[in-house]
C-alpha cells in the first residue's frame, strides 16, 4: 500500500505523523471519504468543495489548492493501482506545542489513504437492518458545527459503542429538542404516506453528498421528496426507511428499537433509488486514469 503522507508517498510502516500534530492531540483536523468505482472518483469535486469549506469554518488553510489536492488523490489511488475503493482524505492542524492554541501549528498535515472498503456485511443489503435509537445526543450547532466534518469523531464512536453493545451495526442520534439528527456515520431517510422524508441539515444532520445525491435521483423519479424534522414515532410508523453514506451507499433499515418498519423488508423505493445510485456511480465521475 502507497499513501500520500506530508508531502511524500511512502509505505503504511512508513507513513506517520508527529506526536506534536494538533489533528492526534485534540482531533484538530478535517477529513472527508470518497469512493471511486470503476476507475472513476465519485462526487470527486463536491467532496473536495465539503472539505475546503469544513476546513474554513474551523480557520484552518489547507495545504494546497483544491486542483492539487485532486491531483495527488488522484496520483495516489494510482499508485495502489486500484478501480474501486475508498480515499481517506485527511488534514491535520499540524505539529504544535501542547497547548490549544491552533496558531502555533506552522503547517497543516495531509495524508490521502486509498483502500477498498466493505462496511455492512452484503446480506444487510438484502435483508435490511435493525438499528436502535441511542442516549448519547447529535452535538448541536452552537458546539462543534455537525456540517463540519471534523477529526474529533467521539461524539458519533460513543454513540456506535451504545448500537454495538445493544447488538446492532448502527444507531438513530436524536439531537437535544428529541428529533432525528442522522446515525452514526449514515443520514437517514424514511417514507411515510409515499413522501420521502430525511431531517433537514439544521437538525444535527451532516450534509451527506449520498444523501444529496439520492434527494437528486428521487426527484428525477417524480416521488415526493421533502426534508422535515422527525421524531422515533415518525420512524416507528414509517412504510419504509433506509441509510444514506460514501461508505454504506444506500442500504435498507427494517427494524428500529425493536418495532418492525413498514411489512419488515426492504421496499420499492428505497430499491429503486438504490438501484438508480448504484448506475450512477458506475457512469460518471472524475477519470482515475485517463
Amino acid at each position: 500500500m502507497t499513501i500520500y503522507c506530508n508531502g511524500k508517498m511512502c509505505s503504511r510502516a512508513e507513513a506517520t505523523v508527529s506526536v506534536f500534530d494538533h489533528g492526534l492531540l485534540y482531533g484538530d483536523g478535517v477529513f472527508e471519504g470518497i469512493r471511486f468505482y470503476n476507475g472513476r472518483v465519485f462526487k470527486c469535486d463536491e467532496h473536495l468543495q465539503r472539505l475546503h469549506e469544513s476546513a474554513h469554518s474551523i480557520m484552518l488553510h489547507l495545504p494546497c489548492p483544491l486542483p492539487e489536492l485532486k491531483a495527488l488523490l488522484l496520483d495516489t489511488i494510482r499508485r495502489n493501482d486500484l478501480r474501486d475503493g475508498y480515499v481517506r482524505l485527511v488534514v491535520t492542524r499540524g505539529e504544535g506545542n501542547l497547548g490549544l492554541n491552533p496558531f502555533t501549528c506552522a503547517t497543516p498535515g495531509l495524508i490521502i489513504i486509498a483502500d477498498r472498503i466493505a462496511l455492512y456485511p452484503p446480506a444487510l443489503y438484502q435483508q435490511g437492518m435493525a438499528i436502535v435509537t441511542v442516549a448519547t445526543q447529535r452535538t448541536g450547532a452552537e458546539a462543534v458545527p455537525p456540517r463540519v466534518k471534523s477529526l474529533n469523531y467521539l461524539n458519533n464512536i460513543l454513540a456506535k459503542i451504545e448500537a454495538i453493545n445493544a447488538g446492532c451495526e448502527e444507531a438513530v442520534m436524536l439531537n437535544r429538542f428529541g428529533f432525528v439528527a442522522e446515525c452514526t456515520g449514515d443520514n437517514i431517510f424514511i417514507v411515510k404516506h409515499g413522501v420521502l422524508l430525511t431531517p433537514p441539515v439544521s437538525m444535527g444532520a451532516l450534509q451527506g453528498i449520498t444523501r444529496d445525491t439520492v434527494l437528486e435521483l428521487a426527484r428525477q423519479r417524480g416521488y415526493p421528496v421533502r426534508e422535515d424534522t422527525l421524531t422515533r414515532h415518525d420512524l416507528f410508523c414509517a412504510e419504509e426507511c433506509f441509510l444514506t453514506g460514501t461508505a454504506a451507499e444506500v442500504i435498507p433499515v427494517t427494524k428500529i428499537d425493536g418495532r418492525v418498519i413498514g411489512s419488515g423488508a426492504p421496499g420499492p423505493v428505497m430499491h429503486q433509488l438504490r438501484e438508480d445510485f448504484l448506475k450512477l456511480t458506475q457512469t460518471t465521475g472524475t477519470p482515475i486514469y485517463a
